[in-house]
């Protein structure tokens, strides 16, 4: 039953700057798209449906009391892992990945739904089990399996992006829950040797895009073509861009991708680093109002959820930045709530969901 206190309580501050930041990448990506003429559906009218749906499933979110979270969250875990071992059985191949499982009216990917359950899950395990000193590595022994699992069957589909995304959002949930220093100095260099190890386990394109990070210019018309452009749509925008819809890089189409993996070129080409402070900046507050609706959630599950939340979001901004700048290998990972797709947007707007529900419940009722 929804409580009418709670509307007393409602977050405008977190859907403020949510709707700020989906605006501002509906307004970049008409004008990433504006050269390519009559489509049936332009893809930023696209992109504001989905947010339309996105901002009605997280306020459906909201109805229910996050805490029965708490109890289905190793069914949902179960259930995901499933479907990511349907996705090798029967799963639909794209472009020489096995990502999707076709359901007829939509292709699931259950690796993103992943994201959102993977919070649950260890908001539970890490809400429940508090060791007196921190964590070791045999309390660490379950998270690390509940993490293993699914990183790797997503390893096999093959996507990266996604993994890396995965792990390091369980990794720095497990973090704010308090690890002993001897045990962080052991990951430290298990992390190490695993690296090493995982380089020879890599596909070849993978691969190659590690070296690509490393020496662009080494394939500048190949693999390298990606980071060149968009690094040369950066810079050319100096301190105030060039103007809306007068990037040469994205109007020209010299810039690939520029509607999803490198949506911010396009904006950082037409508005400069001023610009791009503005968007910076609004992000930064984004994560700190998620941290700042973590310090004063009702219970420890109520924090861990807006933690994991609050993660996904960091994680996603910062691979996205260090990419199209060329400080991150490329991994195809979407900037939330400014590049363009269907399936990030409702990913994105179920944590916005999730943070709203523990911060409309921050006082017992």
């Amino acid at each position: 039953m929804f409580d009418r206190r709670l509307l007393t309580h409602f977050d405008w501050v977190l859907i403020t700057l949510v709707t700020l930041l989906a605006a501002v990448g509906v307004v970049n990506l008409y004008s990433a798209t504006s050269t390519w003429g009559v489509q049936l559906t332009p893809l930023h009218l696209k992109q504001i449906s989905w947010f339309g749906i996105g901002l009605l499933i997280a306020l459906a979110v909201c109805i229910f009391d996050y805490r029965h979270l708490e109890y289905f969250g190793f069914i949902a875990y179960g259930v995901n892992l499933a479907l990511l071992f349907g996705v090798l059985v029967i799963g639909k191949t794209i472009m020489g990945a096995t990502r999707w499982i076709d359901l007829g009216f939509i292709n699931l990917q259950p690796s993103e739904v992943l994201k959102i359950v993977i919070i649950i899950t260890f908001a539970r395990y890490f809400s429940r089990t508090v060791p007196a000193l921190g964590f070791n590595l045999r309390n660490l022994g379950v998270p690390f399996l509940l993490l293993g699992l699914p990183v790797l069957l997503i390893l096999k589909q093959p996507d990266l992006g996604t993994a890396l995304l995965i792990f390091f959002i369980g990794g720095t949930m497990a973090l704010f829950a308090g690890i002993r220093r001897r045990t962080l100095g052991l990951l430290g260099c298990l992390g190490g040797l695993v690296a090493w190890a995982g380089w020879y386990k890599l596909h070849d394109y993978q691969r190659e895009r590690i070296l690509t990070f490393l020496d662009p210019e080494r394939d500048p018309l190949g693999s390298g073509y990606h980071i060149i452009q968009s690094k040369i749509a950066v810079g050319s925008g100096g301190f105030l861009g060039k103007g809306f819809m007068a990037g040469t890089q994205s109007q020209l189409s010299f810039l690939p991708e520029r509607h999803t993996d490198f949506a911010f070129s396009v904006f950082a080409e037409e508005w400069g680093f001023s610009g791009c402070l503005v968007l910076i900046a609004l992000y930064l507050l984004l994560l700190l109002w998620g941290i700042y609706i973590a310090r004063r959630a009702a219970d420890r599950f109520g924090m861990f959820l807006a933690l994991g939340v609050t993660a996904m979001l960091f994680w996603h901004i910062v691979v996205n930045l260090g990419m199209v700048i060329g400080l991150l290998p490329v991994v195809g990972v979407p900037l939330p709530l400014f590049s363009y797709g269907g399936t990030s947007m409702i990913t994105t707007m179920i944590g916005v969901g999730l943070l709203l529900n523990v911060s409309m419940r921050r006082f017992v009722f």
